[in-house]
């Protein structure tokens, strides 16, 4: 009956339960909804991270040098990448203990700290108490989701949901464990490890995987370095967490806080700035995307020698401070010289400059680039273009080369006179001077190369064609396009220090132009090459001239205009060519052994005279001295031995055909060893006579020649006439 009397009820009964729990309804829906859409939202913000990122941490790509020591490290995140398996257990319980007692339990949100963390925040009005997850924390540290606020801190809860999904829990650990920033510019525990104590971090015991672990929150902070004290404060707190949680024994905690801290830091590999690096960069650019040089994490491996690096800028810097001392000298010297108080530093030097390449013969790998004084005070680079300057007699063997190529012998006779006027093919009235103002009569060919004569040079550039002493400069890579006139014969146009080096390699490689390069290798963070140099090779000169050529440059260093180089304390088996260019502006020595080839440059980065007959020979070549009789150490100088199949013959000066009894008898007769395909083919039609037997000495008691350039030749005979 009570039944029926509840149903009986009157309406207005009900209006009253309605009124009293309506409200109460309403409002649990409304927040229900409200809860509901915040994780709607949170979570559809999420899903638009794109979890790779997650993964993907940036670090310093690694540069060896030749032998596969670290030479440098490139700008960037100092981390070095480890497996979980590469880290001490100490460490992991420790880290686990310190940020996340409950890390295999939760699914990426720690309920319990997160609503602990949430009732403090609410009631000081601020977003102080963190209690994320590590979970939360590596989604913070890798993605970018905004500042400390609330709607951050839904967002990264959101996020890490999802990273729970995507990533296994070790995966999540040793993200975090290389990601994480432990102070003095260290990210990762494997760098932090080294940074503080030496040694890996599978090495770290139990009181230094406390004191990294308890670095995490305030890492600048507690720096071993800077606040030991500060730092065992923060390891014992650790010690007794993981005590707490009987992960470690009290015995235990209480043997490693008796440890006191002391700090055994590993020197890491700086980065290093020099002109050497700049030049790996300029090659990184051209191989490597941004994105991948963003990312880091590659292991570059260069063809530099840090010893030979060194050698040369000391060399240089040595020779340059000597030049300055010099009475003659009139410009600014370096230790007087004064950054600009703005910091940006002059757009060229003041003072006297230089620049230095050394190559390996064998493969074209740049052993060392030194391209100015000082890198600190000027990053322009001297021995890169565009830094061109005028060649001058540098240029001269390849004009001597192709001469050679196309049947001109080092014994030909040439005039050293004045140039006359229409003598040279599109010269007009142009006639370049020696440079010591003197002129001499009919010389052998090879004089004019050992002695840098420039009417003889020009001359030979008229034999060997402009046209293909073009191709030979652009084929070299010395230069894309070189005026069109017979002023390049002399070197009146410009290249750059590496260029004009690596086209020199073709003299010891039989003719072979093997590309400069400074990039031998490059891996991948996972340890996979992803690029290798191509070691390009070609034929650019015919290997007999090339031989030929080198054989005159030989000369060069010993009774020519680097003959200096005995006196400077230069034995080693060698050739090569001084360069000097107008009002001696730019002093050149190119030159090489059987092993490298160095090309040094002095100059004002404003072209200026350096000192009054300041040839290259008294300016460059000490700096080339220095270089390669250091280098030799480590780089034997071997005599130099032919490539190619070598034959004595008999020649006539005047014809450059094979030498008869008429040329004997004339005096334009003389031995020579020569490539056998640049042997002449037909007896002097100059002369006449019987021709000598091909390979024999010239006949005793041959009547000597009194007409002119007989005498001539005859006091030349042992010049010219071989070794």
């Amino acid at each position: 009956m009570k039944l029926f009397a509840r149903l009986r009820r009157p309406k207005k009964a009900w209006g009253n339960v309605l009124f009293r729990y309506g409200w109460k309804i309403t409002l649990l829906a409304l927040l229900a909804g409200a809860v509901i859409a915040v994780f709607l939202f949170y979570g559809t913000w999420a899903q638009t991270f794109d979890m790779k990122n997650v993964g993907e941490m940036p670090e310093r790509s690694t540069v060896y040098d030749v032998d596969g020591k670290i030479y440098s490290r490139l700008a960037g995140a100092n981390r070095l990448k480890v497996s979980l398996s590469e880290v001490s257990p100490y460490f992991i319980t420790a880290l686990l203990a310190r940020e996340d007692t409950r890390f295999y339990d939760h699914k990426g949100i720690d309920w319990r700290g997160v609503m602990r963390a949430l009732v403090r925040d609410v009631f000081s009005m601020s977003a102080k108490e963190g209690a994320s997850s590590l979970t939360q924390q590596l989604a913070r540290n890798s993605l970018p989701l905004g500042g400390r606020t609330f709607s951050r801190k839904f967002l990264e809860a959101m996020v890490a949901l999802r990273i729970e999904r995507e990533f296994t829990k070790q995966q999540i650990l040793e993200l975090y464990v290389n990601r994480i920033y432990f102070g003095t510019g260290c990210y990762g525990i494997e760098t932090a490890s080294q940074a503080y104590f030496g040694k890996n971090a599978s090495k770290l015991n139990l009181s230094e995987a406390a004191l990294l672990a308890g670095l995490i929150r305030s890492p600048n902070r507690f720096s071993p370095l800077k606040n030991p004290e500060g730092a065992a404060v923060q390891r014992d707190a650790v010690l007794d967490r993981m005590v707490e949680l009987k992960k470690i024994t009290r015995a235990q905690a209480e043997q490693a806080k008796r440890v006191k801290v002391v700090t055994h830091p590993k020197r890491m590999p700086q980065i290093q700035e020099n002109y050497a690096m700049d030049a790996v960069q300029r090659a990184l650019s051209l191989i490597l995307t941004q994105d991948q040089m963003d990312d880091g994490g590659l292991s570059i491996y260069t063809t530099l020698d840090p010893s030979m690096q060194n050698s040369a800028q000391d060399a240089l810097e040595s020779q340059l401070s000597k030049i300055e001392r010099q009475p003659n000298f009139k410009h600014p010297i370096k230790a007087q010289y004064k950054p600009p108080e703005n910091g940006e530093g002059d757009a060229a030097m003041p003072y006297l400059e230089g620049a230095v390449v050394v190559i390996d013969n064998a493969s074209g790998g740049i052993r060392a680039l030194v391209g100015g004084r000082d890198y600190a005070q000027s990053k322009f680079n001297r021995a890169l273009a565009p830094a061109n300057r005028q060649v001058g007699s540098a240029f001269k063997p390849f004009v001597y080369a192709v001469a050679f190529s196309h049947g001109l012998l080092p014994g030909a006779a040439i005039s050293d006179g004045p140039i006359q006027p229409g003598e040279i093919d599109g010269a007009g009235n142009w006639s370049p001077a020696n440079s010591d103002g003197t002129y001499g009569g009919t010389m052998p060919c090879s004089y004019g190369l050992v002695h840098s004569r420039n009417t003889m040079s020009v001359r030979v550039g008229q034999f060997a064609g402009l046209d293909a002493v073009q191709k030979v400069a652009t084929d070299l890579g010395i230069a894309e396009k070189i005026p069109h006139g017979p002023a390049s014969y002399i070197g009146s146009f410009e290249s750059d220090l590496k260029d004009l080096t690596s086209a020199y390699t073709v003299f010891p490689n039989a003719g072979l132009r093997k590309q400069a390069y400074i990039i031998e290798r490059i891996d991948d963070q996972q340890h996979k090459p992803i690029y290798l140099a191509a070691h390009i090779t070609s034929q650019a000169i015919d290997p007999g001239a090339a031989w030929m050529t080198s054989e005159v440059m030989e000369d060069v260093l010993t009774k020519g205009t680097a003959a200096s180089a005995r006196s400077l304390g230069f034995k080693l088996p060698a050739a090569g060519k001084t360069g000097t260019t107008n009002d001696y502006k730019d002093a050149w020595f190119m030159g090489y052994t059987s092993t490298l080839t160095c090309g040094v440059w002095v100059g004002f980065d404003q072209p200026a005279t350096i000192v009054s007959r300041g040839y290259g020979a008294a300016l460059a070549l000490p700096v080339w001295t220095q270089v390669m009789n250091k280098a030799s150490r480590h780089y034997p100088a071997e005599p130099f031995q032919p490539k190619v199949p070598i034959q004595r013959a008999a020649v006539c000066s005047i014809s450059n055909q094979l030498a008869t009894t008429g040329c004997s008898a004339a005096g334009t007769a003389y031995q020579i060893n020569l490539p056998v395909n640049k042997i002449p083919n037909v007896a002097c039609q100059v002369h006449g006579g019987s021709q000598w037997p091909f390979a024999q000495q010239q006949p005793n008691g041959a009547p000597k020649a009194r007409a002119f350039p007989g005498r001539l030749f005859n006091s030349f005979r042992k010049f010219f006439g071989g070794r």
